[in-house]
Order: C-alpha cells, then structure tokens, then sequence
C-alpha cells in the first residue's frame, strides 16, 4: 500500500501555501482527471496542492510540474490543485482499499445543469484511492465511476443538492503487474470496498466544507 501523503509547504506570492505529497514506493498504474499525469498509465508520485482562490492561471501543468520538480519528484506523476486547506484531508480505508479526500463544497453543482457563466469558483472535491489489486483498464474507468457515484451518495446523504463541483478530480492507483481483475464496479471484488471508502471520506468532509472559510481567505493580505 502507498504510504499516506506527507504535508509539506511551498512559498508563492510571500504565502507558505500547503500541499499533499505521495511518494510511492514504486511505479504503480493510475487513472485520473487530473489536470496533470491525466488519462491512464503507470506513474511515480501524486501531489494535490493547494491554491488561492484568486488563482488565474491557465496552465496548471506547467505550475503542477514546476512544483514537483521542487520537491525533487522524477519521472511520471498526477498533479491536482484544489482551493481547500489540504492539510485537512480525509483518510478511509475499507478491504485494503484507502482513500483520501480533499473536500471543498464551496460551489456545488449538478453534473446535468444549464449552462453558467464561466468564472472560478470555491470548491473542488479531489479524491486519490489505492486499490491493492491490479485493475484491467475498463475496470479503472468503472473504478472512477464507482468513486464518483459513492461521492454522490454522500453529498445527498449530508443534504448537498449536487452531483459535486465542476472541478472535481479522481485518482485510482493500483499495482502496475498481477493478473488483472476485469470489473471495478460498486458491487465488484474492489469496487464495492472502494465505494466504502470513497463515501466514508467524503461523508466525514464534507460537512465541515459547507461552513469552512477558504485557505485563502484566512491567509492571503
């Protein structure tokens, strides 16, 4: 199992601003929206960092790649940014699944809803679950699915009328070799403990999110 993140902190603009950092053991598969290391293939560390809310820039890869590069992370990893405090991050562990949830709800929305005006907004669900078994490729992309969903259930659970936010990210790591399970749905051998645990931490987050003042605000001058 990777182990769990390690907190660290990053000077911008004057601000020592927090990020969550992974440095796995070694290689493992991953599939993930994130706007860094995205799509599926094999990759050696994860960071989830977060920015201020006043955030404007338009390409996060570049900026997620600058700050692995400064805490000397090599090869291939995922990059996620979220305008939460990550230190605040939720831990849930289910059948040898785990997974840790960072939970802003400052913006929710519903997946189907007509379309807004454009603008950034305070809010993003990022989630990063390990499986202990090596998934096949359609069964991470259901493994996505299925976190998604239990996140669903949860935000309806806490009385959240949304399907998330519009920036929310999922990642799925898990072993880069071993015979490969075909499914990763809710009720499969591994998506049924992961729906646990995805829920459970976002069940426990997201309450707290719903009244927490944004990193940003407590910090920024």
């Amino acid at each position: 199992m990777p182990t769990a993140p390690s907190l660290a902190t990053r000077s911008e603009d004057g601000l020592a601003i927090p990020l969550l950092v992974w440095r796995l053991s070694r290689p493992r598969l991953a599939i993930s929206s994130a706007p860094l290391g995205g799509g599926i293939g094999v990759r050696d560390w994860v960071i989830n960092a977060t920015v201020p809310i006043s955030y404007r820039r338009d390409d996060p890869d570049a900026h997620l790649a600058g700050l692995a590069d400064q805490f000397g992370l090599r090869g291939p990893g995922v990059g996620l940014l979220t305008g939460v405090d990550v230190a605040r991050v939720v831990d849930a562990a289910d059948g040898g699944v785990r997974v840790w949830a960072t939970v802003g709800l400052g913006s929710p929305t519903w997946a189907a809803a007509a379309d807004e005006e454009p603008g950034v907004r305070v809010g993003t669900v990022n989630i990063v679950a390990w499986v202990p078994a090596r998934l096949g490729d359609a069964a991470l992309v259901n493994a996505v699915a299925t976190v998604t969903e239990a996140k669903t259930q949860a935000l309806w659970e806490i009385g959240v009328e949304a399907t998330g936010t519009a920036t929310d990210a999922v990642t799925v790591l898990c072993p880069a070799d071993g015979p490969a399970e075909p499914y990763g749905g809710p009720r499969s051998r591994w998506g049924a403990p992961l729906a646990r645990a995805a829920h459970r931490a976002v069940r426990v987050g997201g309450p707290d999110s719903l009244t927490e003042v944004p990193w940003s605000v407590r910090h920024e001058r």
